[in-house]
């Protein structure tokens, strides 16, 4: 049996550790110590549904091993769900530190080799059109995991560290959101490649000033953020995230990136902005929005290009400030765009860390009461809004306040995965009047190490939806690609269902009887009326 002193030394190593194969090492030992890898290789447990895991698993196996193509695809049509069974339970990932049960690994294999290699079957043995339909149609039920950003001031050096751990590991989804301090990092992976940002350094970018004055970024950590201008703010961004619009972003690395702002008047939504909904708005301007704390910082006009690459404001009528008060993690606006239901969380807003807890480990008494507190703050900020609806001009500051404190108590923190980087908050003046550069260096390592015992849940989640975007690209890009006229691209490859051959009939019905009214009104005369052209409208 384990000793204490065995599996401290262990846990101090991991803590420690200067590499993801370093912890992973001693994640091993201290799994081997405690008995958790005996508990990976066993494979019945109430936590899931073994039995069906390895029913399909064998299944899958036998249809490889007897090349019958078709029953394997069968089999797979039957169904590819993250959740299988109670496998994606998030519990499953807390019992070992090196991975969960090895049947859920090998299943999770199995899916994505048999995947590969129906992809490259030849056309005579699985018909392209065939295969394109079910990988488009499987790709849309399964579904795509998202990296979601929280603000939290300096410590968004925290998110540099989780973001390059991601890319290093080729785990980094393509759709990405940030708020307020995450919105920097957001842009900064909007805008530069993984080779790119594989060279980047962010801290020495923004610690740099070639004539010799203190940095912008030696004045944001040294006191001085309350007295920070509109221009210096616009400069600490401009080191850091080129001077491009989320369209032209998107077409350079193909990340889905959104950052969230939130309204600096009343009566008005927070904005998700992104390629889709905003492609000519800058980078630039989007994070300025974003990090403009209230009471603070200014609030920002956004700017976007005109069709003549010129610079003109962007609802010039409105002003918008720090995205997370409003929406600090947009999964539902998310989940409408780009089709996500997975999602990962960095998480160092120090606000919502007071509500989270700070391991796996979540004491029941401890989690009723976390939810009891933000109920009752809930319901004691709904009861001032209806006070504030009666002699609500006598107070605008004050309501204000209350407005970004109802925001911020009326989200949701949390993820399917959570990163949670340790920091030390004793003191809140050591983090924000004197941090140098080697301290925020040292939150960017911080940021790596908290992400290390979250590498495998990422693997494991993601693994599927990884293969079927690579194959997708592939088909549509790459050496799959099939030669023009060849197929078709599936319906189930857009968001929105086809129409039946009922909906389909009933229309048709309902253009003729508009077509035929439209004619006899016509040939009436129509006396004092204007006959306006029928519209058609789309089926599809």
């Amino acid at each position: 049996m384990a000793s204490k002193s065995e599996l401290r030394q262990l846990e101090e190593h991991m803590d420690t550790a200067q590499s993801y194969e370093d912890w992973l090492s001693a994640a091993r030992d201290h799994d081997a110590l405690t008995g958790k890898a005996e508990w990976r290789q066993e494979e019945p447990s109430e936590l899931y549904d073994h039995a069906q895991i390895r029913y399909r698993l064998d299944r899958l196996r036998k249809f490889r091993k007897q090349k019958d193509w078709t029953g394997l695809l069968y089999a797979l049509n039957e169904g590819i769900h993250g959740n299988m069974g109670g496998m994606g339970k998030s519990v499953l990932y807390r019992q070992a530190k090196s991975g969960t049960k090895l049947v859920i690994e090998q299943y999770i294999q199995e899916i994505d080799e048999a995947l590969r290699l129906l992809a490259e079957l030849p056309d005579d043995v699985i018909p392209t059109q065939q295969k394109l339909d079910f990988f488009y149609r499987s790709n849309v039920c399964y579904g795509r995991s998202a990296l979601m950003l929280s603000g939290g001031g300096v410590l968004g050096f925290l998110h540099v560290g989780v973001v390059s751990e991601l890319l290093r590991q080729g785990l980094l989804p393509r759709v990405i959101s940030g708020s307020s301090a995450g919105s920097i990092v957001a842009a900064a992976l909007a805008a530069y490649t993984d080779e790119e940002m594989a060279e980047l350094d962010l801290v020495g970018m923004m610690d740099s000033e070639d004539d010799g004055r203190k940095s912008v970024l030696w004045q944001w950590v040294s006191g001085t953020g309350s007295r920070l201008t509109a221009e210096d703010t616009e400069k600490l961004i401009a080191a850091t995230i080129p001077d491009l619009t989320f369209g032209e972003a998107y077409a350079k690395t193909g990340r889905q990136v959104s950052i969230t702002v939130a309204p600096a008047e009343p009566h008005q939504r927070s904005r998700l902005l992104n390629a889709v909904s905003s492609p000519n708005v800058y980078l630039r301007s989007a994070a300025m929005a974003s990090c403009a704390i209230p009471g603070v910082f200014p609030a920002v006009m956004l700017q976007a290009k005109n069709e003549r690459g010129e610079t003109q404001p962007y609802l010039p009528a409105r002003r918008w400030v720090d995205g997370s008060v409003a929406d600090d993690l947009p999964a539902k606006r998310l989940s409408r765009l780009f089709s996500t239901n997975h999602y990962i969380v960095s998480m160092v807003n120090p606000i919502a860390r007071a509500f989270l807890p700070r391991d796996d480990k979540v004491r029941p008494l401890r989690q009723a009461a976390t939810s009891l507190g933000m109920g009752i703050g809930r319901e004691m900020l709904n009861f001032y809004r209806g006070v504030a609806k009666k002699y609500g001009e006598n107070w605008p500051k004050f309501n204000m306040m209350m407005h970004g404190v109802h925001a911020l108590l009326d989200q949701e923190y949390s993820g399917d995965i959570n990163i949670m980087p340790k920091f030390r908050f004793q003191n809140p003046l050591n983090l924000i009047i004197q941090p140098n550069e080697e301290e925020l260096r040292q939150l960017v390592k911080e940021g790596e190490r908290a992400t290390y015992s979250r590498i495998e849940p990422i693997r494991r989640c993601t693994q599927i939806s990884r293969t079927l975007e690579e194959i997708l690209h592939r088909f549509e890009y790459g050496d799959l690609r099939p030669a023009p006229g060849t197929y078709r691209r599936p319906k189930s490859s857009r968001r929105r269902p086809p129409p039946t051959a009922a909906q389909k009939k009933a229309l048709k019905s309902e253009l003729a009887s508009r077509s035929a009214k439209a004619s006899r009104s016509r040939a009436a005369g129509g006396a004092g009326r204007s006959t306006a052209p029928v519209k058609k409208r789309s089926i599809a």
